[in-house]
Order: structure tokens, then sequence, then C-alpha cells
């Protein structure tokens, strides 16, 4: 069972558009794979961020997609899991996801697990999405931007993955949004900086800019890699 876990230095990082592509990149390799997002605020029905996987995946919506496998819960306030189930009178089942976590890795080989926000946004009273990637010793992917600030948000994340212990295979630095090419690169060369000093073994995979009439095929071998 390959389930990997896709986190972020922030909401607006970009796991959704690296959950997306990574899951392109599989299926051109032809594996068999499949995305799901454990929680999705701010929209209705079938989560916003899984239908954007689909369209970047080129493919229908699946059987688990409809039956609400892929995500389990999804609530109408744009905020934290924990905000959003109490402003609905409802509770987040941490069982249910991990059943469903489960049931989708016994029919793909591969499950890319999109998280929310950060690492430390509250599914619920006392469980953070940290806690919930121990819970499970998932392998981080982690999302990062070229935006300023990354580098601090991105050196707290990575130092919170590793007193967890868990396995980083690596790190995706979004180019998006458009930034100083000045701050692009010293952000960049931060982050890349600090992952030889800590982490001899994590890849780092750039995403450029583009639009969702053109999406490019990455390569995330070096990511893949370490499974």
């Amino acid at each position: 069972m390959g389930v990997i876990f896709i986190t972020g230095i922030d909401t607006n990082s970009g796991k959704t558009t690296a959950t997306g592509l990574m899951a392109r990149y599989l299926k051109k390799q032809n594996k068999s794979v499949i995305t799901q997002k454990i929680v999705q605020t701010g929209c209705e029905n079938v989560s916003d961020d899984i239908l954007t996987h689909r369209k970047i995946m080129e493919t229908e919506l699946t059987d688990e997609d409809k039956n609400g496998t892929t995500c389990p819960f999804v609530f109408k306030y744009p905020s934290s899991p924990k905000l959003a189930a109490k402003l609905e009178i409802k509770s987040i089942d941490i069982e249910k996801i991990q059943k469903s976590t489960d049931e989708l890795a016994q029919d793909y080989d591969n499950v890319l697990i999109e998280g929310i926000g950060g690492v430390y946004v509250p599914l619920k009273d006392d469980l953070m999405v940290l806690d919930y990637m121990e819970m499970n010793n998932y392998p981080v992917v982690l999302v990062t931007s070229a935006k300023l600030g990354s580098i601090n948000h991105t050196i707290l994340t990575l130092d919170a993955i590793a007193k967890r212990d868990l396995a980083l295979y690596g790190v995706i630095y979004n180019k998006y949004p458009e930034q100083d090419k000045v701050i692009i690169d010293d952000t960049k060369d931060e982050i890349v900086k600090y992952l030889s000093s800590q982490w001899f073994n994590a890849s780092i995979v750039d995403i450029p800019v583009f639009d969702m009439n053109s999406i490019p095929d990455i390569d995330f071998s070096g990511i893949f890699s370490n499974e």
C-alpha cells in the first residue's frame, strides 16, 4: 500500500495543485492512483479540491468521489475543520477517515492524501493535522511557495515533521503566485540549503505558474523513488 500525505506551509501553498500533478504523473506512468481529501471546508457536496485533482488528472469523477470515500467530511464554512464542524453542530470521526483511506488503498496502489492548511490546523479538539499524520505514520510531501515569508514557514514545518519522526519524501516548490525573481531564487536557495543539511534523501520539485488550459507534466520520480 502506497499512501503519501501531502501537507503545506499554509492554506494557500498549492497543495491541491501539487496533489493533482503528482496523481497525473503516476497515472501517466500507468500506475493505479487515487487522491483523497480528508476534510474539505468552504464548499458543499463533492469536494472542490477533489474536483481540481480530477481536472488536472484529466479523468472523470470516480464512484469513490460520488459516494464520499475520497472526502468523508465536507463543510460549508471556509475555516478550520474543527470550527466548520462546530458551526454545523457536527463532529469529525477520525476512524471514518482512516477507514476511507484503507478502502481506497485496497483498490488503488497509490493513495495521495491532501491535508488541510498547515500541519497545526485543528481537526477537532486536541487533534491537529500533524497529530493525525503521526497517528498513521504517513510519509510526507511538503508543499511550499515562493512568496515572501515562505522560508520561515517552511523551516518551521520541516522541524515539526522531524520532531514527529515522519519520513519526508520531498518538498514541492510552488512558484505561484508570481514573485520577483530575486525572491523566488533566494527562497529556493535557502530551502535547498536547509534540506541538504537536515534531509539528505528528500527531493525538491518545482511547479511553474500555469493555467488549467495548459497543464504541465512534472517529473516526480525523485519523490516516488523514496517509496
